[in-house]
């Protein structure tokens, strides 16, 4: 079985799915109790709650099923900000971390998969198609992306010293069904969800303006899962860190035609042009293609319309 920390969550309940299409059974750890959705009734998965800062309990749950493998996805990094006094924090995301290589050594899973994040390549100046091997600059102007690199420096030192396959999952700009209404990071969830609901797009939350031209690596929900789940069951990879995206930038304006060819009358009219503080980022998913055959299948135009058709059967969150 696959332990799924946060299997419940966004990109967590398409992993799960994913897994379970390509023949394997799930232990879905949640911090809080949670009861196992209608969409996973007859399938071979449990829920178990554990919070990841209590070792015992972590461990215990493979005291009762056994664990081949775990799919690390749960947010263990103090946001949102003042949720926590920052040395509690910093110690939840870390002592979490540890834990789950605890139970990955007394398991022995045959790979631990740790989610990181686009936002790690902030700062980085290469131009085009941002690749694995890049290095990175050990400041960040935001917790998420500094505590992943955290997590990614840890991981890189464990996974040696322990002898364990781990790898490390840089995922990109992720929307679709269950993900939340509206990102700070990009206008496409924004924009789907008024067009669904027949009114003006609320961009306030956006951290920079949302011009026509800006664009960033957009992915899926369902292939940012099946990703995730071909990197897990691979039998061999040739590399601990990968980017999970869909290996191009997608504009907002893409993201805005797509709306209009299903929804004519849609209201997403977005400012022509580019944020002149901005440039577009997107991922080399090379060595995803390369070790697990890992091809998007969701275009924009599909993308747009399998969340739309969602929304419409009353799946708003």
């Amino acid at each position: 079985m696959i332990l799924i920390t946060g299997g419940l969550g966004f990109i967590g309940t398409h992993t799960t799915q994913a897994l379970l299409d390509l023949g394997e059974s799930c232990v879905l750890v949640q911090r809080r109790p949670a009861v196992l959705p209608e969409r996973f009734a007859n399938a071979p998965v449990v829920v178990e709650q554990a919070d990841l800062t209590d070792e015992a309990a972590l461990l215990a749950v493979g005291e009762r099923h056994k664990i081949t493998g775990i799919v690390h996805l749960a947010g263990s990094i103090p946001w949102p900000p003042g949720a926590y006094q920052p040395l509690e924090g910093a110690d939840k995301s870390i002592r979490s971390l540890l834990n789950v290589f605890r139970a990955a050594s007394e398991w022995q899973v045959a790979r631990l998969g740790l989610a990181s994040t686009i936002g790690v390549y902030g700062g980085v100046t290469a131009e085009g198609a941002l690749k694995e091997d890049l290095p990175l600059p050990m400041t960040s102007p935001h917790p998420i992306p500094a505590f992943k690199k955290i997590g990614e420096l840890l991981g890189d030192h464990l996974a040696g010293a322990m002898g364990l396959d781990v790898v490390h999952y840089r995922i990109g700009a992720i929307w679709g069904p269950l993900g939340h209404a509206q990102s700070p990071f990009f206008a496409a969830p924004q924009l789907v969800h008024a067009a669904a609901r027949g009114a003006e797009p609320d961009l306030s939350a956006l951290r920079a303006g949302a011009y026509a031209e800006d664009g960033i690596d957009l992915c899926y929900v369902k292939d940012c899962g099946r990703a995730l789940a071909l990197l897990q069951l691979a039998d061999r990879l040739a590399h601990r860190t990968y980017n999970v995206a869909s290996g191009r930038a997608t504009t907002n304006g893409e993201v805005a035609a797509a709306i209009r060819k299903l929804v004519p009358d849609a209201r997403v009219g977005l400012p022509e042009g580019r944020d002149p503080a901005a440039r577009d980022t997107w991922l080399d998913i090379t060595r995803l293609r390369e070790d697990t055959g890992y091809e998007p299948a969701y275009d924009t135009e599909r993308a747009v319309a399998d969340y739309l058709a969602w929304l419409r059967a009353g799946n708003e969150r």
